[in-house]
Protein backbone atom coordinates (compact mmCIF):
# COMPACT_ATOMS: atom_id res chain seq x y z
CA UNK A 1 0.00 0.00 0.00
CA UNK A 2 1.29 3.47 -0.87
CA UNK A 3 2.58 5.30 2.19
CA UNK A 4 1.73 8.99 2.41
CA UNK A 5 4.25 11.44 3.85
CA UNK A 6 2.79 13.60 6.63
CA UNK A 7 2.62 17.38 6.51
CA UNK A 8 4.98 17.57 9.49
CA UNK A 9 7.68 15.73 7.53
CA UNK A 10 7.23 17.95 4.49
CA UNK A 11 7.44 21.03 6.74
CA UNK A 12 10.59 19.75 8.44
CA UNK A 13 12.27 19.04 5.10
CA UNK A 14 11.25 22.48 3.78
CA UNK A 15 12.71 24.25 6.83
CA UNK A 16 15.94 22.25 6.53
CA UNK A 17 16.25 23.24 2.87
CA UNK A 18 15.65 26.91 3.63
CA UNK A 19 18.35 26.72 6.31
CA UNK A 20 20.80 25.08 3.89
CA UNK A 21 20.03 27.69 1.22
CA UNK A 22 20.79 30.64 3.53
CA UNK A 23 23.99 29.05 4.90
CA UNK A 24 25.29 28.12 1.42
CA UNK A 25 24.55 31.53 -0.11
CA UNK A 26 26.51 33.23 2.68
CA UNK A 27 29.28 30.62 2.50
CA UNK A 28 29.43 30.77 -1.30
CA UNK A 29 29.74 34.57 -1.36
CA UNK A 30 32.46 34.57 1.31
CA UNK A 31 34.46 31.66 -0.15
CA UNK A 32 33.89 32.54 -3.82
CA UNK A 33 32.72 28.97 -4.55
CA UNK A 34 30.40 28.56 -7.53
CA UNK A 35 29.70 24.99 -6.41
CA UNK A 36 28.30 26.27 -3.09
CA UNK A 37 26.23 29.01 -4.74
CA UNK A 38 24.87 26.57 -7.33
CA UNK A 39 24.00 24.15 -4.54
CA UNK A 40 22.23 27.00 -2.73
CA UNK A 41 20.05 27.71 -5.77
CA UNK A 42 19.46 23.98 -6.07
CA UNK A 43 18.23 23.89 -2.48
CA UNK A 44 16.03 26.91 -3.11
CA UNK A 45 14.43 24.97 -5.95
CA UNK A 46 14.08 22.01 -3.61
CA UNK A 47 12.06 24.08 -1.16
CA UNK A 48 9.61 24.94 -3.94
CA UNK A 49 9.51 21.30 -5.04
CA UNK A 50 8.82 20.02 -1.53
CA UNK A 51 5.95 22.49 -1.05
CA UNK A 52 4.56 21.57 -4.47
CA UNK A 53 4.89 17.88 -3.66
CA UNK A 54 3.03 18.28 -0.39
CA UNK A 55 0.06 20.10 -1.92
CA UNK A 56 -0.03 17.61 -4.81
CA UNK A 57 -0.20 14.75 -2.31
CA UNK A 58 -3.07 16.44 -0.46
CA UNK A 59 -4.99 17.03 -3.69
CA UNK A 60 -4.24 13.51 -4.92
CA UNK A 61 -5.77 12.01 -1.78
CA UNK A 62 -9.18 13.52 -2.45
CA UNK A 63 -11.98 11.06 -3.30
CA UNK A 64 -13.68 10.76 -6.68
CA UNK A 65 -16.40 13.29 -7.42
CA UNK A 66 -19.07 13.83 -10.06
CA UNK A 67 -16.73 16.24 -11.88
CA UNK A 68 -13.64 14.04 -11.47
CA UNK A 69 -14.77 10.43 -11.58
CA UNK A 70 -11.19 9.06 -11.47
CA UNK A 71 -10.20 11.30 -8.57
CA UNK A 72 -7.26 13.69 -8.45
CA UNK A 73 -4.32 11.26 -8.46
CA UNK A 74 -2.86 12.84 -11.60
CA UNK A 75 -1.94 15.92 -9.51
CA UNK A 76 0.95 13.94 -8.03
CA UNK A 77 2.09 12.89 -11.51
CA UNK A 78 2.04 16.53 -12.63
CA UNK A 79 4.02 17.48 -9.53
CA UNK A 80 6.61 14.76 -10.20
CA UNK A 81 6.96 15.96 -13.81
CA UNK A 82 7.30 19.61 -12.74
CA UNK A 83 9.91 18.76 -10.10
CA UNK A 84 11.96 16.64 -12.49
CA UNK A 85 11.85 19.26 -15.26
CA UNK A 86 12.93 21.86 -12.71
CA UNK A 87 15.93 19.69 -11.84
CA UNK A 88 16.95 19.49 -15.51
CA UNK A 89 16.57 23.26 -15.94
CA UNK A 90 18.70 23.84 -12.82
CA UNK A 91 21.32 21.40 -14.15
CA UNK A 92 21.52 23.22 -17.50
CA UNK A 93 21.83 26.58 -15.71
CA UNK A 94 24.63 25.27 -13.46
CA UNK A 95 26.55 23.83 -16.42
CA UNK A 96 26.36 27.21 -18.18
CA UNK A 97 27.65 29.06 -15.12
CA UNK A 98 30.41 26.51 -14.58
CA UNK A 99 31.62 26.85 -18.18
CA UNK A 100 31.79 30.62 -17.69
CA UNK A 101 33.78 30.12 -14.49
CA UNK A 102 36.21 27.79 -16.28
CA UNK A 103 37.01 30.68 -18.65
CA UNK A 104 37.57 33.06 -15.69
CA UNK A 105 38.79 30.99 -12.72
CA UNK A 106 39.15 32.63 -9.32
CA UNK A 107 40.62 31.78 -5.93
CA UNK A 108 38.38 29.68 -3.66
CA UNK A 109 38.55 29.50 0.16
CA UNK A 110 38.58 25.73 0.58
CA UNK A 111 38.06 25.74 4.35
CA UNK A 112 34.82 27.75 4.28
CA UNK A 113 33.67 25.78 1.27
CA UNK A 114 34.22 22.46 3.10
CA UNK A 115 32.62 23.50 6.42
CA UNK A 116 29.48 24.90 4.77
CA UNK A 117 29.18 21.80 2.58
CA UNK A 118 29.35 19.56 5.67
CA UNK A 119 26.44 21.48 7.22
CA UNK A 120 24.50 21.03 3.97
CA UNK A 121 25.31 17.33 3.84
CA UNK A 122 24.02 16.69 7.36
CA UNK A 123 20.80 18.62 6.70
CA UNK A 124 20.25 16.82 3.38
CA UNK A 125 20.71 13.41 4.98
CA UNK A 126 18.12 14.35 7.62
CA UNK A 127 15.72 15.41 4.85
CA UNK A 128 16.34 12.20 2.90
CA UNK A 129 15.64 10.12 6.01
CA UNK A 130 12.30 11.90 6.47
CA UNK A 131 11.25 11.21 2.86
CA UNK A 132 12.79 7.76 2.39
CA UNK A 133 9.79 5.66 3.47
CA UNK A 134 7.47 7.16 0.85
CA UNK A 135 9.95 7.31 -2.04
CA UNK A 136 9.68 3.68 -3.16
CA UNK A 137 6.13 3.64 -4.52
CA UNK A 138 5.20 7.27 -5.15
CA UNK A 139 6.60 9.20 -8.13
CA UNK A 140 5.78 12.53 -6.52
CA UNK A 141 7.68 11.77 -3.30
CA UNK A 142 10.41 10.02 -5.30
CA UNK A 143 11.00 13.20 -7.35
CA UNK A 144 11.22 15.26 -4.14
CA UNK A 145 13.45 12.63 -2.55
CA UNK A 146 15.68 12.76 -5.63
CA UNK A 147 16.03 16.52 -5.20
CA UNK A 148 17.31 15.99 -1.65
CA UNK A 149 19.63 13.12 -2.58
CA UNK A 150 21.15 15.09 -5.45
CA UNK A 151 21.83 17.90 -2.99
CA UNK A 152 23.53 15.44 -0.64
CA UNK A 153 25.67 14.19 -3.52
CA UNK A 154 26.65 17.71 -4.51
CA UNK A 155 27.55 18.43 -0.87
CA UNK A 156 29.88 15.40 -0.87
CA UNK A 157 31.50 16.67 -4.08
CA UNK A 158 31.91 20.15 -2.60
CA UNK A 159 33.45 18.70 0.58
CA UNK A 160 35.99 16.73 -1.45
CA UNK A 161 36.72 19.81 -3.54
CA UNK A 162 37.12 21.93 -0.42
CA UNK A 163 39.62 19.50 1.10
CA UNK A 164 41.68 19.50 -2.11
CA UNK A 165 41.58 23.31 -2.37
CA UNK A 166 42.85 23.67 1.21
CA UNK A 167 46.14 22.06 0.17
CA UNK A 168 46.32 22.74 -3.59
CA UNK A 169 45.24 25.81 -5.56
CA UNK A 170 43.24 24.26 -8.42
CA UNK A 171 40.86 27.03 -9.62
CA UNK A 172 39.22 24.81 -12.28
CA UNK A 173 38.18 22.16 -9.73
CA UNK A 174 35.17 24.09 -8.37
CA UNK A 175 33.41 24.58 -11.75
CA UNK A 176 34.35 21.04 -12.79
CA UNK A 177 32.60 19.64 -9.70
CA UNK A 178 29.57 21.79 -10.53
CA UNK A 179 29.37 20.33 -14.05
CA UNK A 180 29.73 16.74 -12.77
CA UNK A 181 26.95 17.15 -10.19
CA UNK A 182 24.67 18.90 -12.72
CA UNK A 183 25.07 16.05 -15.22
CA UNK A 184 24.22 13.52 -12.50
CA UNK A 185 21.11 15.51 -11.48
CA UNK A 186 19.83 15.59 -15.06
CA UNK A 187 20.63 11.90 -15.60
CA UNK A 188 18.64 10.84 -12.52
CA UNK A 189 15.68 13.06 -13.48
CA UNK A 190 15.16 11.77 -17.02
CA UNK A 191 13.59 8.38 -16.07
CA UNK A 192 10.96 10.14 -13.91
CA UNK A 193 10.20 12.58 -16.74
CA UNK A 194 9.82 9.67 -19.15
CA UNK A 195 7.52 7.72 -16.82
CA UNK A 196 5.30 10.70 -15.94
CA UNK A 197 4.91 11.68 -19.60
CA UNK A 198 3.96 8.09 -20.49
CA UNK A 199 1.27 8.15 -17.79
CA UNK A 200 -0.07 11.55 -18.86
CA UNK A 201 -0.14 10.39 -22.51
CA UNK A 202 -2.13 7.33 -21.39
CA UNK A 203 0.47 4.93 -22.78
CA UNK A 204 -0.22 1.26 -22.16
CA UNK A 205 1.09 -0.12 -18.85
CA UNK A 206 3.65 -2.91 -18.92
CA UNK A 207 1.32 -5.93 -19.01
CA UNK A 208 1.51 -9.27 -20.83
CA UNK A 209 -1.56 -8.75 -23.01
CA UNK A 210 -1.24 -12.05 -24.85
CA UNK A 211 -1.20 -13.85 -21.50
CA UNK A 212 -4.24 -11.85 -20.39
CA UNK A 213 -6.14 -12.87 -23.53
CA UNK A 214 -5.15 -16.49 -22.99
CA UNK A 215 -6.26 -16.41 -19.35
CA UNK A 216 -9.60 -14.77 -20.20
CA UNK A 217 -10.44 -17.23 -22.97
CA UNK A 218 -9.69 -20.09 -20.59
CA UNK A 219 -12.69 -18.96 -18.51
CA UNK A 220 -15.75 -21.05 -19.32
CA UNK A 221 -18.11 -19.06 -21.55
CA UNK A 222 -15.49 -16.64 -22.99
CA UNK A 223 -14.70 -17.43 -26.64
CA UNK A 224 -12.52 -14.46 -27.60
CA UNK A 225 -11.21 -11.06 -26.45
CA UNK A 226 -10.81 -7.93 -28.56
CA UNK A 227 -10.91 -4.12 -28.45
CA UNK A 228 -8.59 -3.98 -25.42
CA UNK A 229 -7.62 -0.63 -23.89
CA UNK A 230 -5.36 -0.09 -20.88
CA UNK A 231 -3.87 3.03 -19.32
CA UNK A 232 -2.76 4.35 -15.93
CA UNK A 233 -4.14 7.07 -13.66
CA UNK A 234 -0.86 7.08 -11.71
CA UNK A 235 1.98 4.61 -11.22
CA UNK A 236 -0.27 2.26 -9.18
CA UNK A 237 -3.77 2.40 -10.68
CA UNK A 238 -4.34 0.60 -14.00
CA UNK A 239 -7.56 1.06 -15.98
CA UNK A 240 -8.60 -1.78 -18.31
CA UNK A 241 -11.46 -2.27 -20.75
CA UNK A 242 -12.20 -5.08 -23.22
CA UNK A 243 -14.92 -6.66 -25.35
CA UNK A 244 -15.61 -10.33 -24.66
CA UNK A 245 -17.20 -12.71 -27.15
CA UNK A 246 -19.39 -14.93 -25.00
CA UNK A 247 -21.92 -17.66 -25.56
CA UNK A 248 -25.52 -16.51 -25.91
CA UNK A 249 -26.57 -16.64 -22.27
CA UNK A 250 -28.93 -14.76 -19.95
CA UNK A 251 -27.51 -11.58 -18.39
CA UNK A 252 -27.44 -13.22 -14.97
CA UNK A 253 -24.97 -15.82 -16.28
CA UNK A 254 -22.91 -13.18 -18.10
CA UNK A 255 -22.52 -11.35 -14.79
CA UNK A 256 -20.99 -14.51 -13.32
CA UNK A 257 -18.45 -14.50 -16.15
CA UNK A 258 -17.73 -10.81 -15.45
CA UNK A 259 -17.03 -11.66 -11.80
CA UNK A 260 -14.52 -14.34 -12.79
CA UNK A 261 -12.81 -12.03 -15.28
CA UNK A 262 -12.59 -9.16 -12.79
CA UNK A 263 -11.20 -11.40 -10.06
CA UNK A 264 -8.53 -12.74 -12.41
CA UNK A 265 -7.48 -9.29 -13.63
CA UNK A 266 -7.35 -7.82 -10.12
CA UNK A 267 -5.51 -10.66 -8.41
CA UNK A 268 -3.09 -11.74 -11.14
CA UNK A 269 -2.41 -8.50 -12.99
CA UNK A 270 -3.06 -5.82 -10.35
CA UNK A 271 -5.70 -3.99 -12.41
CA UNK A 272 -7.92 -1.81 -10.23
CA UNK A 273 -10.67 -0.55 -12.57
CA UNK A 274 -12.22 -2.91 -15.15
CA UNK A 275 -14.88 -2.27 -17.80
CA UNK A 276 -16.19 -5.20 -19.85
CA UNK A 277 -18.59 -5.47 -22.78
CA UNK A 278 -20.07 -8.85 -23.69
CA UNK A 279 -20.89 -9.66 -27.32
CA UNK A 280 -21.92 -12.82 -29.16
CA UNK A 281 -20.41 -12.65 -32.63
CA UNK A 282 -19.83 -8.91 -33.09
CA UNK A 283 -16.09 -8.22 -33.38
CA UNK A 284 -15.16 -11.88 -33.18
CA UNK A 285 -11.89 -12.53 -34.97
CA UNK A 286 -10.66 -8.95 -34.57
CA UNK A 287 -7.21 -8.19 -33.21
CA UNK A 288 -6.65 -7.76 -29.50
CA UNK A 289 -6.02 -4.04 -29.99
CA UNK A 290 -8.41 -2.22 -32.28
CA UNK A 291 -6.42 0.86 -33.33
CA UNK A 292 -7.83 4.08 -34.80
CA UNK A 293 -6.48 3.04 -38.21
CA UNK A 294 -8.34 -0.28 -37.93
CA UNK A 295 -11.54 1.52 -36.96
CA UNK A 296 -11.27 3.88 -39.94
CA UNK A 297 -10.71 0.92 -42.25
CA UNK A 298 -13.82 -0.80 -40.85
CA UNK A 299 -15.90 2.35 -41.40
CA UNK A 300 -14.64 2.71 -44.98
CA UNK A 301 -15.39 -0.97 -45.71
CA UNK A 302 -18.88 -0.47 -44.28
CA UNK A 303 -19.54 2.50 -46.60
CA UNK A 304 -18.19 0.60 -49.63
CA UNK A 305 -20.39 -2.42 -48.89
CA UNK A 306 -23.40 -0.16 -48.60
Amino acid sequence: MKERITGQRFLAVTLLNVLITVVEIIGGLISGSLALLSDAFHNMGDSFSIILGYFAQQIGGRPETRKSTYGYRRSEILSALTNSLLLVIIAIFLIGKAIQRLSHPQHINGTIMMVVAIVGLVANFLSAALLHSGSHDNLNVKATYLHVLSDALSSVAVIIGGIILIFVNVPWLDPLLTIAVAIYIAYESLPIINQTIRILMQSSPDLDYEAIAKDLTSIDGVDAVHHVHAWMIDEHHIIFSAHLNCEDKPLSQIEQIYSQVEKLLREKYGICHITLQAECSRGKGEELFNTVADEREMINDHHINK
